[in-house]
């Protein structure tokens, strides 16, 4: 099982990740993407559901028009750990930045 990162490494993994934010007391991180339309907005939820299925992590989000919210935790180990992390800077580097 994944480790929870404790709020210096958490704050570290957010300065690496300056648009995700904290929430949840810190058992969570959370990012609002928004793309040009739907079609942007839902090319990127599917790559990224084939990255969260390699990586047998998956996020808990949702899908408005062009705007997909995304809340990144590791329920089995009741926080965010270096899954959460990585996961995060993938969805990063695939919707460009």
């Amino acid at each position: 099982m994944p480790k929870v990162l404790g709020e210096a490494e958490r704050g570290d993994a957010l300065r690496r990740l300056p648009k995700w934010q904290s929430t949840r007391n810190g058992e969570a991180i959370a990012r609002s993407f928004t793309f040009r339309d739907f079609n942007e907005a839902f090319g990127f939820m599917a790559r990224a559901a084939l990255v969260a299925e390699k990586m047998d992590h998956h996020p808990d989000w949702s899908n408005s028009y062009k705007t997909v919210e995304v809340t990144l935790s590791s329920h089995s180990a009741g926080g965010v750990t270096e899954l959460d992390v990585k996961l995060a800077g993938e969805m990063d580097r695939i919707a460009g930045g």
